[in-house]
């Protein structure tokens, strides 16, 4: 069982800008992170939705990551740890916890791997058994590859990229510090046609996604026809998405599970959507906009608005109209 001393926290909170205060020793030790309910007298635990008040109070944790204005409410024998997001503090130091299950490259390539002579692969490479690399590939340095997955042609995967099992990727470049999880698909061809003969439209384009980005399993990413389907740096993407082609996606994006974007539809930066939602194409949804959960979005929709709904509008609009219906019941 890892055990993480109290000093590790800070000096990563206090790396990354936030502010700690605490009266714990340096030496303290922590065996886990756990929920308010679940934490024991040797674990760590964190408060930042008003939701679990009441596990607050009861909490057994040796400590607890909280603002400072709740941290009155916390039993004696919990320290706490004062921060201003208590939040982003577990997501940085989360990891400290969970290392032994990451993904690090051991520069072994099997033997049971297929590699094209015409690609190129650079230091500290990690490709497991039974993966193909198909020509024209370049692999960064250390590239974490899982078993069965089909790499190429035209793919370019930058350093520090971790490619889990079951995945394929074609035309497409992956920049660096990316996650792709199981069973995801980049670079295929997308769903065109000519509407009356059926006839299929061959799809040149690539697959382009941002540094730092998250690509959730069993999503789909099509080809551009011409240009880049594009998705920006930081993108958090759930499971099962489909991302049609010519879609662009700006940076700090994050979209939930199931949801749909049809072919050509531009998509500004800081963007959430939630599950099930569905965009149709050819529109611009601007910078700082939210979409709830299973809304359908027919239209344009400008900077720093909340949608919900089918068709999605104005989120205050659609409350006042959810009203109106129950009343009439």
């Amino acid at each position: 069982m890892k055990k993480i001393k109290y000093t590790d926290i800070k000096n990563i909170l206090e790396s990354n800008s936030l502010e700690v205060k605490s009266n714990i020793s340096n030496q303290e030790i922590f065996n886990k992170i756990k929920t308010l309910s679940n934490a024991s007298e040797k674990d760590l635990s964190f408060f930042s939705n008003q939701k679990y008040f009441k596990d607050l109070k009861k909490t057994k944790a040796k400590a607890c990551l909280i603002q400072e204005k709740f941290a009155e409410f916390l039993p004696i024998s919990c320290s706490p740890i004062i921060v201003e997001d208590p939040y982003l503090a577990l997501a940085l130091i989360s990891y400290l916890f969970n290392n032994e299950n990451q993904l690090i490259s051991n520069g072994i390539i099997s033997k049971n791997s297929m590699i094209s002579s015409k690609s190129k692969i650079h230091d500290n490479v990690q490709i497991n058994s039974y993966t193909i690399l198909n020509e024209n590939c370049e692999i960064g340095k250390n590239v974490f590859i899982g078993s069965n997955s089909n790499i190429g042609p035209n793919v370019k995967i930058n350093n520090n990229v971790i490619i889990h099992d079951n995945v394929s990727i074609a035309n497409a470049i992956i920049m660096e510090n990316c996650i792709i999880q199981s069973g995801v698909r980049i670079g295929g061809t997308g769903f065109g046609f000519e509407m009356q003969t059926k006839q299929k439209i061959y799809h040149s384009g690539n697959v382009i996604i941002g540094k730092n980005s998250s690509i959730g399993s069993n999503t789909t990413i099509d080809r551009a026809v011409f240009d880049s389907t594009s998705i920006g740096d930081f993108a958090n993407i759930d499971n099962l998405v489909q991302i049609a082609h010519n879609v662009i996606i700006g940076d700090n994006a994050i979209i939930a599970a199931q949801v749909g974007f049809a072919g050509s539809t531009k998509i500004g930066n800081n963007v959430k959507i939630g599950g099930q939602a569905g965009i149709a194409g050819h529109l611009i949804i601007g910078d700082n906009v939210t979409i709830a959960a299973k809304s359908g979005v027919t239209k344009n929709i400008p900077d720093n608005k909340i949608v919900a709904g089918f068709p999605a509008k104005d989120i205050k609009l659609w409350k006042k109209e959810v009203i109106k219906n129950s009343l009439r019941k």
